[in-house]
């Protein structure tokens, strides 16, 4: 009996006893503090404030780029801005503007979603969280999703930038495409713009995080403990922003063209492969003709980059604030 009196008291040690605990509940967060919807939130003010900012200078691009049959020219800015101006008046610079807010405002809720989910996943450990690599493949996991979601309204925004009376509107664009040529033309251009996308979109966000990076350590002391602050955002977005822009401008070419066939006379082709719009734009046009538009390209990713993250980082600031978090982007 003395012997299972001891044994029994050694399991009454105190130090062994279980303790009863109530897991503490926590709504599932990504990283940064930030739930899913908050990114999506932060993503989609970016994406509109962006594209909504720059929208004239897309307009004149999309000019530039478009193949007519008439013989070519070179056309600089500003030809292009006074050719738009005098023929149409200042407001064609902003026509489609409604479908290109019906279109970035979801897409980019699902590209910088996509990315933040993308990058906590593939960096894993701390150590690994400024990988280079990590942030390029996540950008292009953003980029594959988030252009099945814009491509339809890009394909109706750069026709009614092309239009000159041609469409009434965003849902006469709409419904004449589908009725003359079917569901398929809205993604006419979905490939292109993906393999344009992709590596935009890897050179993009390794540029942004790198420049942020290097930004924060030649002048820390112009960055609070906790906030890089939104000059570095700005900054580090305008370096990806025209970087990424002048690597992919052929690519961008071609997908204009896949866009604007059969519009105020652009070229129409019989499939959407991207050599055959390549070897068109080259015999049409010389190689020159694969790099039209690249300076307002860059002139529109540059600025609009330095809005775009600037606005994200600025929301997700917000959010964090909101949410209690002590963690800053």
């Amino acid at each position: 009996m003395a012997t299972e009196a001891t044994a029994a008291s050694k399991f009454q040690d105190p130090d062994l006893r279980p303790v009863s605990q109530t897991p503490e509940f926590k709504p599932e967060t990504a990283h940064d503090g930030l739930r899913f919807w908050q990114f999506m939130i932060a993503g989609s003010i970016a994406g509109s404030v962006e594209h909504m900012a720059m929208f004239p200078v897309d307009t004149i691009k999309t000019h530039m780029q478009a193949l007519r049959p008439c013989p070519l020219k070179p056309v600089g800015i500003r030809q292009a801005f006074r050719s738009i101006i005098q023929k149409e008046g200042p407001s064609a610079l902003y026509r489609g503007i409604w479908a290109m807010g019906l279109g970035a405002g979801p897409a980019h809720a699902v590209y910088f979603s996509f990315y933040e989910v993308s990058k906590k996943f593939l960096s894993g450990d701390s150590s690994s969280s400024n990988s280079a690599a990590a942030h390029a493949v996540s950008g292009v996991f953003a980029t594959v999703s988030s252009d099945a979601v814009f491509t339809p309204m890009d394909m109706v925004k750069q026709r009614l930038q092309m239009g000159e009376g041609t469409y009434r509107g965003v849902w006469d664009c709409v419904r004449r495409v589908m009725r003359e040529e079917g569901f398929g033309a809205f993604y006419a251009s979905y490939r292109t713009t993906v393999l344009m996308n992709a590596p935009f979109t890897a050179v993009h966000f390794a540029t942004y995080e790198a420049a942020k990076k290097a930004l924060v350590e030649i002048s820390p002391e112009r960055v609070g403990d906790d906030e890089e602050g939104w000059l570095v955002h700005a900054t580090a977005g305008a370096a990806a922003g025209g970087l990424a822009a002048a690597v992919t401008t052929p690519l961008d070419v071609v997908k204009t063209q896949l866009q604007c066939q059969g519009v105020c006379g652009c070229d129409r082709f019989t499939s959407s492969s991207i050599s055959d719009v390549l070897k068109t734009i080259v015999k049409k046009d010389g190689y020159r003709g694969l790099l039209r538009g690249w300076l307002p390209r860059m002139l529109f990713h540059a600025p609009a980059a330095a809005i775009c993250w600037s606005t994200y980082e600025g929301v997700k600031s917000f959010f964090q604030d909101f949410n209690g978090d002590p963690n800053t982007a």
